[in-house]
């Protein structure tokens, strides 16, 4: 019975660490699971279930992980977070403080190779830093789909 609680110990904290850590693989597969269902009920429905707080593709729904959905001139078409007022926003010239032009980067990589990775700083909700995080996304019908995830300290 010690060895199930000593084992039980030490792997809820682990379960609670990879809840609240979304690693890069499960960004790739959700960004795969909304290409899937834009691909299934179109994108309008996909930007619709991705704004809707109570949609598949939203923070509210899953935990940390949501979908972003950019056009190729970089409005923002859903975003699965609490910041709707940026849906319609051209973002376009986000810059992190590295430089880094984050939606060029996103429909460049998008447009060129249909997927990928960028790399940039961005705001972290749960630090309240400017932490580094990477973002997947795929090219489909003329729509920017990704998910990001906060990367890892050393």
């Amino acid at each position: 019975m010690n060895f199930a609680k000593c084992l039980l110990a030490t792997a809820l904290p682990c379960l609670v660490c990879y809840a609240q850590n979304p690693t890069s693989t499960e960004a790739v597969a959700l960004v795969k699971s909304a290409v899937a269902y834009a691909k299934k009920h179109g994108g309008a429905k996909l930007i619709e279930e991705t704004n809707s707080p109570n949609g598949k593709f939203h923070v509210a729904t899953g935990g940390e992980l949501y979908i972003f959905i950019y056009d190729e001139r970089g409005t923002v078409k859903a975003i699965g977070y609490n910041t709707a007022a940026l849906v319609g926003k051209n973002r376009i010239d986000l810059k992190d403080p590295d430089g880094v032009m984050i939606i060029q980067e996103l429909i460049k990589i998008a447009k060129g190779r249909g997927k990928g990775w960028v790399d940039y700083k961005y705001p972290n909700p749960t630090t309240n830093a400017l932490d580094a995080k990477t973002s997947y996304m795929e090219f489909y019908e003329g729509m920017i789909i990704g998910s990001g995830v906060y990367k890892e300290k050393d």
